[in-house]
């Protein structure tokens, strides 16, 4: 059974490789159909961007479609950068660049106050465009320098305060166990086995 992956991040495409691979699935990315156009993330909300992304791949494709939408909520910026999180310093899609502009936006906010939330929601369409949805959060705060050298976007900044280390300080295994993705993909994946498998 193969889905496609809306994505062209690689290492999103390797930690869902790593958390459904006890199922008979395959997953491809959009790498793979270079010809399909660029869906835009317009919605409002994390499950608009997801549901749409899903649906788009699962019509353009023809196949089984998982996409995500997951983004970073601090609670000191109402909620920001929120659905914005991939392109909160410009269209670039710069996590660098995302990362300083969140620490000059928190310059001034005191350590209590730097709660934080990483959220995943996770879309699964077929190809006539019906689509179910599942959530994963992972609460945490924001730490005043970048630490560590694994993950992506902004793992380095994201204390989880439980084990006191950054995303990017966690090994692949340690993250893929509590990770906002993890939560999502568990739920998704029930949705998978009775759906495609």
């Amino acid at each position: 059974m193969k889905i496609v992956v809306a994505t062209q991040n690689l290492g999103k495409l390797k930690e869902l490789q790593t958390l459904l691979n006890e199922l008979p699935v395959e997953l491809v990315t959009l790498a793979d159909y270079p010809d399909m156009p660029e869906v835009m993330e317009d919605g409002k909300t994390f499950e608009a961007n997801a549901s749409k992304k899903a649906i788009k791949t699962a019509r353009w494709t023809k196949c089984w479609a998982l996409a995500d939408d997951s983004g970073l909520c601090v609670e000191a910026l109402e909620g920001e950068p929120g659905v914005h999180s991939a392109r909160y310093a410009g269209e670039a899609k710069d996590s660098a660049a995302n990362c300083r502009k969140l620490l000059q936006a928190l310059n001034h906010v005191s350590d209590e106050q730097r709660t934080a939330y990483f959220i995943c929601v996770m879309a699964l369409a077929n190809p006539q465009g019906e689509v179910e949805t599942a959530t994963g959060k992972c609460e945490g705060k924001i730490a005043r320098d970048c630490r560590g050298e694994g993950g992506f976007g902004y793992d380095p900044l994201f204390i989880y305060e439980a084990l006191d280390k950054t995303f990017a300080q966690l090994s692949a295994e340690e993250k893929n166990k509590i990770s906002h993705r993890f939560k999502a993909v568990e739920k998704i994946k029930q949705v998978i086995k009775n759906k495609c498998v």
